[in-house]
């Protein structure tokens, strides 16, 4: 059988780069997407995947018509697309009264928006074919919520219920639908968190740390599995029990 073709959106972020090098360890071939704009963050990611079975696909992914042009290229270029990972993200914070409308568009568009235009586009091909995987990456925010996110929090809220239904919709078809909600992750995102601040949530976590983005990758290369067909429609909460719910 030849090797699975799986697309990762924010893929030269921290956690996205750690997501695609789980993928790819686990036999993938791996297509990371993202923006063209960080040159330099750019050169980073491809000395870090360095020998392994990892492309750069550049997209706008709050793009409809963009979406659609990048998963048939991938299709064209490596082959069928059987593992979807919706990781792109962003954070415009503000309190709700002091938010633009322009903050609500841009969060809800990428992260909400990004992973309905490329399930639009993907989900086809793969009922066509009988196999596929699609990971959304939620938030332990779309969860609880969480102060001056407004915006971040609905759309990962929305992944979830977004996911839940896709999955009620493909499942009969072969395909698997589920999220994963970080919670604290150790990234760029964190690291430019005040320090007393981010001490406070350590001594939140009943793990007594962060996590790492391999905690998140090594989840999503499980839920990706041929052999992790009988899951659909969940949530995996990997947060260090920051929050628990049955």
């Amino acid at each position: 059988m030849s090797k699975r073709i799986a697309m990762v959106t924010g893929g030269i972020g921290g956690l996205g780069t750690a997501i695609c090098r789980a993928l790819a360890a686990a036999g993938r071939t791996v297509i990371a997407v993202d923006l063209d704009s960080r040159a330099d963050r750019l050169a980073a990611f491809r000395t870090e995947v360095n020998g392994l079975d990892i492309h750069f696909a550049a997209a706008d992914v709050s793009d409809h018509a963009s979406c659609g042009a990048l998963v048939r290229g991938i299709e064209d270029t490596h082959g069928s697309l059987a593992i979807l990972v919706n990781n792109a993200g962003i954070t415009r914070d503000s309190t709700l009264r002091k938010m633009s409308r322009g903050q609500w568009d841009e969060v809800l568009d990428v992260n909400l928006g990004s992973a309905f235009n490329l399930c639009a586009h993907a989900i086809g091909p793969m009922q066509a074919r009988g196999f596929g995987r699609v990971v959304n990456i939620s938030s332990v925010s779309g969860q609880t919520g969480n102060f001056g996110q407004a915006n971040y929090a609905a759309a990962k809220a929305g992944l979830l219920g977004f996911s839940m239904s896709l999955a009620r919709e493909v499942a009969g078809k072969g395909i698997t639908v589920n999220s994963v909600s970080p919670g604290y992750i150790e990234t760029a995102m964190t690291a430019a968190m005040p320090a007393e601040v981010l001490a406070r949530i350590c001594a939140s976590i009943p793990a007594g740390r962060i996590g790492q983005p391999g905690d998140i990758a090594r989840t999503v290369a499980f839920l990706s599995h041929d052999d992790a067909g009988y899951i659909t429609g969940a949530n995996i909460p990997v947060n260090g029990g920051l929050f628990m719910a049955a």
